[in-house]
This record gives structure tokens, sequence and C-alpha cells, in this order.
């Protein structure tokens, strides 16, 4: 039965409850039209003829009495009185012979009918000559014949029609004892058949329940574990039925979820791994980042500083080069002015008639070479540092004039007393001139100098300012970098928890080897 698809099984149970079903029916049908035919034989027949000969007796018996009262009444005319009743019974007996006859069945009852038509003309023929009798008034003739011929035949007349009512009865009781045979061997076979089709039914049923039940059973058990988990192999079957077919759907199902939750179980595991891994080194490059972003930042900020200490620089050693340029102009100047006193002393040797004019001259030179110092002091402390230099030779140069007004006051004083001193002045006015033409030599190297300075300090602020930029943009980029190494740290971080999570969610289920 296991070979069978449950359809079949279905099929051949109902098949044989119904062949069993028809079975009873047609037997059924079969008892009821015998029923129905011993039936119609008590009603249209032997009823029918136990009933024609009833009221056929009734009729007799009547005649009887009737041709008793007529033999023995005074009354002449009651026989006329009669006639009509006489005729009438006649009429309805004759009916009845003639139907009772059309219905006789066997020979019993045609001999037995025989002999009562053989009786009912002796009894008609006797009747009728009492009634002649007694028409012509031989009533004491009508009573004799009534007594010796009437009475006897009408006696065996009525005894003849109840033996064949007996006859009837008799015929009815063996057709109702048929009758309640039937009915009985009907019920003994009905209940019979039934109690076949119901151990039939039931064992097909119980048979065909339990072959379905148990695999199905069976079945919900496997998904049950699969449900729970357990992806471990399923009982073999053997079943070619649709349950069978199930099972091994089941666990061919089972067999391919097991072979993706270990596909899946060993993928998680090596995400895991690596998500882990990427985490470490994500977190240890933030780390990383982090402290590079501050080195940087630092870094930028002492950039940012130097940009701005060289920038000031720049537009200080711009501001010297300016100073340097006016030190070496006025410088130029100044050498104009000793040159000049130089030929003025030239002059004054020459002439020491013009030693007043000179004198006065050397005073107006001594008091703008004063000013000029005292310009050239003032833009050399403004030079700070760089200007130290220039201002040491701008404090000579005031020294000088302070000495040479001195010196023009003294000339002043003394060129009255002593002209002699003249040459004294001519050898100091020429090492004035050498020196101031030292000073200017100095000067314009010094202008150089500070040129130089400047243009390299301007070139040196322009660099550093790029230097600055681009630690600007690199600590922004840093600083990027390490918001995108956090969002990647976070990132690998979370997908090393869902990984987790997906491992300990595989878990669950319970699979063979991963090579299985």
């Amino acid at each position: 039965m296991n070979h069978m698809t449950i359809g079949k099984r279905l099929a051949w149970a109902f098949g044989a409850v119904l062949a069993l079903a028809v079975l009873i029916t047609g037997i059924s049908l079969w008892r009821l039209h015998e029923t129905s035919e011993v039936t119609r034989r008590m009603t249209q027949d032997l009823i029918a003829k136990e009933r024609l000969v009833s009221d056929w007796y009734a009729n007799v018996s009547a005649g009887v009495r009737r041709t008793g009262a007529i033999a023995r009444s005074n009354d002449a005319g009651l026989a006329a009185f009669f006639a009509q009743d006489v005729a009438e019974a006649t009429r309805a007996n004759n009916q009845s012979q003639q139907l009772v006859e059309a219905k006789l069945s066997d020979d019993v009852e045609r001999r037995l009918f025989g002999q009562l038509k053989d009786v009912r003309q002796q009894f008609i023929h006797w009747r009728d000559q009492i009634t002649a009798l007694k028409k012509s008034g031989q009533q004491d003739q009508a009573i004799g014949m009534m007594d010796e011929k009437f009475k006897p035949v009408a006696q065996q007349y009525l005894s003849t029609m109840q033996a064949f009512q007996a006859l009837q009865r008799q015929r009815l009781d063996e057709e109702a004892r048929i009758l309640a045979d039937a009915n009985a061997l009907s019920a003994r076979l009905l209940w019979s058949l039934g109690a076949v089709a119901l151990l039939l039914g039931a064992g097909l049923a119980w048979g065909i329940t339990r072959s379905i039940a148990a695999p199905l059973r069976e079945a919900v058990a496997s998904a049950q574990r699969v449900a729970a988990g357990d992806l471990m192999g399923l009982p073999h079957t053997a079943r070619q039925d649709e349950t069978g077919a199930l099972l091994r759907a089941l666990d061919g199902m089972r067999g391919n979820l097991a072979s993706v939750v270990g596909q899946v179980r060993a993928s998680a595991e090596s995400v895991a791994t690596a998500s882990s891994e990427i985490a470490h080194g994500n977190l240890d490059l933030s780390q990383r980042t982090e402290s590079q972003a501050a080195v940087l930042q630092e870094t930028a900020s002492t950039v940012a500083q130097l940009s701005q200490n060289v920038s000031h620089s720049a537009d200080n050693a711009l501001q010297a080069r300016q100073l340097a340029q006016d030190a070496s102009s006025l410088a130029s100047q100044g050498g104009v002015v000793v040159g000049q006193v130089v030929n003025t002393m030239q002059t004054i040797r020459a002439s020491s008639h013009k030693i007043g004019d000179i004198t006065s001259v050397i005073d107006g030179i001594a008091f703008q070479t004063n000013i000029l110092a005292l310009n050239a002091a003032v833009e050399a402390a403004r030079a700070g540092e760089q200007g130290r230099g220039f201002a040491v030779v701008a404090g000579e140069v005031r020294t000088l004039a302070q000495r040479s007004a001195a010196a023009a006051k003294e000339i002043s004083e003394l060129i009255r007393n002593s002209v002699t001193q003249v040459e004294q002045g001519v050898q100091l006015v020429d090492q004035a001139g050498a020196t101031m033409q030292d000073i200017v030599a100095a000067i314009h190297r010094v202008t150089g100098i500070v040129t130089d300075i400047s243009d390299a300090t301007a070139e040196q602020s322009g660099r550093v300012g790029q230097v600055s930029m681009t630690l600007m943009q690199m600590d922004q980029s840093t600083q990027q970098n390490a918001a995108l190494v956090e969002q990647s740290a976070a990132a690998a971080d979370s997908l090393q928890r869902q990984a987790a999570h997906m491992v300990d969610t595989v878990s669950t289920f319970r699979v063979a080897a991963l090579s299985a």
C-alpha cells in the first residue's frame, strides 16, 4: 500500500465502499421487489378472493334464510316480495363467482371451486323449486323439500364456501409467513452487509489514515526539527506515495538549507574575522591619524606663526632697505660736504682772509651734518637690530659733526690767535674726508647687504606663506581623513557586531560537517 499514491488508495477504498453500498442497494431493491410481489399477491389475489367469497357467503346465508322464510310463511305474496332481492343476490353471486374464478391460481383452488359451483347449481335448483311450489300454493311440499333437499345442499354449499375461505386464509397466513421470513432475511442480510460495509470502511479508513497520518506526523516532526535549527540528516523513507515525496522534498530542502547555512556560517565567520581585523586596523589608523593630525596642526600653527614673523621681518627688511638707501644718500651728501670742507680748508690754506667765511661755512656744514646724523640715528633706531651698524656710523657722523662744530667754534675763536693752526685743521679735514669716504663706502656696502637681505626675506616670506598654505591644506585633509577613519572604524565596528550577531544567529542551526 505504501507504494500506491494517496489518490489511488482513496479511490480503491471509496470504490470498495461504494461497490458494497451498490450491492446493499441492489439486494435491498431485490428483497423489496420480492416483498412487493408477495404483498401484491396477498392484496390483489388472496385478500380479494377472500373478500369476494365472504360477500358471496353473506349473500348465500341471506338467501338460505330468505328461502326458509318464503317456504314457511303463510303469505303467498312473500315470494313475489323477495323476488327482486333474490335476483340481485343471484347477479351478485354470479359476479363474485366470475371474479373468483378468474383469480384461481392452482388446481386445489380449481377443484374446490368446481365443487362450489356444482353445489351452487344444486342450491339454485332446489331454491327455485321451493319458490315455485310456494307460488303454486303447495306450502307443505315446499317445506318438505326445503327440509329434505334444500337444507343439506345449502349446508354443503356454505361448508364448501367456508372451506374455500379457510383455504384463502391459509394461503394468506402462508404468504404472511413468507413475507415475514423475507423481511427477516432481508433485515439479516442488510445488517450483515451493513456490518461488513462498516468494518470494511472502518478498516480502510484506519489503514489509509494510518498510512497518511504516520508519515505526515513524521514530516511535521522533521519540519519542526528544521524549524528548531536541527539540520542534521532526516530519516530515510522508501515510500513511493505523496508523503514519501514530501519527506524526500523536506530532506532535500534540509540539505540545501544546511549547505546554505554552512556557507553563510563560514562567510559570517570570515566576515567577522575580517571585520575584526579591519576594526583593529582602523582603530590603529585612527589613533595614528589623530596623532598625525595633532602634530600637523601644531606644525601648521608654528609655520603660520613663522610666516607671520617672516612677513614682519620682510617688512622690516624693506624698511631697513629704504633707510639704508636714505643713509647712503645722506652719506653721499656728507661726502660731498666733506669734499667741500676739504676744498674750503685748502682755500683757507690759500687765503686766510676768508677764514671767517669758511668758519661760518664749516659751522653751517657741522650743523647740517649734525641734523643728518640725528636723522640717521633715528632711522637706525627704527631699523632695530638690522640698523645697529648704521646707528654706529650715524653716531660717528654725529660725533664728527659735533666735533666739526666745536672745531668751527674753536677755529672762530682761535683763528684770530693762531693762523698756524690752519695746517692742523687742514689735516683734520683731510682725515675727515678720508673717514667720510670710508663711511660712504661702508654705507653703500650696508645698503647692498640690506637690499639682498630684503629681497631674500621677501622671497622667503612668499615661500613660507606657500608652505603655510600647503600645511593648512594638509591639516584640513588630515582632519577629513581622521573623520573618514573614524567613520570607517565605526562602520567596521558595526560590521563586526553584525557579523558576530550573524554568527550567533547561524550557530542556532545544527548542521553536519561543512565538507558534507
